[in-house]
């Protein structure tokens, strides 16, 4: 499917509502506010549901408040778009309610997208906001500041403010015309990396503490505990880039993060400097995501995880 025909179709209905994946970040976020903007823009009715609660980091947007739980998305919607949603596992307890629609869209960027709607549209880009960016584009409607500063907020996010591998001139071009039409770069990225809280400072400390090299010093390997955030009063949404200080590690080819999620059952974070294609490694574990980072669900006790993660990495590094 073209950017064109995703465009017309998607534009071609009156109410929305779009969907975020479960403990959600910049990009899923950043794309589902500059939708419901671009589309309430037009005069449609718009509203964004998610499993999970909005990180408190994301308090600084003003539509964070907006987001619906699913048990709150009364009255019907013509349509139902999925962004920044590789799978329906991502959408999670709101997969049933976005199936509910004959008319579903999935846009997105990871690699390992399993094309689950009515109409699929992943691209080759470094986030999905990029995405959304171009889809406002082709619809004419304007970008307004509001709907800027979503975009960047997912950019940013989803590059490590523009030092990840993944961007791309295309990346930095679009980023440069958000800026112009009203987005705010220095306070996103003061909002997403400069400005947090004590306990999460206490908490990152903790975990680099135990950091643990293998294979040669190889692999670098992180893990955070439930107790570890009862220690801290921190919460999970709290950890997200804390995975990149071990790939920065002298000598370190991939970086691994085991967050205990609930007993016996780790989230896992990957990232690959690029000898090591660490979507690969995630498929092998149900999950997935784009070559240099992906991430995915594992059972069982936790040095039998860490070792079956290592024996998959390993096989890449020989």
């Amino acid at each position: 499917m073209t950017i064109n025909e995703i465009t017309a179709n998607l534009f071609s209905y009156d109410s929305y509502l779009i969907f975020c994946h479960a403990r959600p970040d910049g990009d899923t976020l950043g794309s589902a506010f500059a939708l419901k903007i671009a589309l309430e823009n037009r005069g449609k009715r718009a509203d964004i549901v998610c499993e999970s609660a909005v990180p408190a980091k994301f308090d600084f947007m003003p539509l964070s408040g907006s987001v619906l739980f699913p048990s709150a998305a009364s009255g019907s919607y013509a349509a139902h778009v999925a962004v920044d949603c590789a799978s329906e596992n991502m959408i999670g307890e709101a997969f049933p309610l976005f199936s509910r629609s004959k008319n579903t869209f999935n846009i997105d960027h990871h690699l390992s997208n399993s094309r689950y709607a009515a109409y699929n549209f992943v691209g080759d880009n470094a986030a999905c906001c990029e995405i959304i960016y171009d889809i406002i584009t082709f619809a004419g409607v304007k970008i307004d500041d509001g709907a800027a500063n979503s975009l960047l907020l997912g950019i940013s996010t989803d590059t490590g403010n523009f030092m990840h591998s993944n961007v791309t001139a295309n990346t930095l071009s679009v980023a440069a015309k958000l800026v112009e039409l009203g987005g705010d770069l220095h306070n996103i990225a003061y909002n997403a990396y400069k400005n947090q809280p004590l306990c999460r400072a206490k908490l990152y400390a903790k975990v680099m503490d135990g950091m643990r090299l293998f294979s040669d010093g190889k692999i670098a390997v992180i893990n955070v505990f439930l107790r570890q955030f009862e220690e801290f009063g921190a919460s999970k949404d709290m950890t997200e880039g804390f995975i990149d200080f071990p790939l920065s590690v002298g000598g370190v080819e991939v970086a691994v993060s085991i967050m205990e999620n609930k007993e016996n059952c780790y989230k896992v974070s990957l990232r690959s400097k690029g000898k090591v294609n660490v979507n690969e490694v995630a498929a092998a574990f149900g999950g997935g995501g784009h070559v240099l980072a992906s991430g995915c669900m594992i059972s069982g006790f936790y040095e039998d995880v860490k070792d079956k993660l290592i024996r998959e990495i390993s096989f890449q590094l020989d």
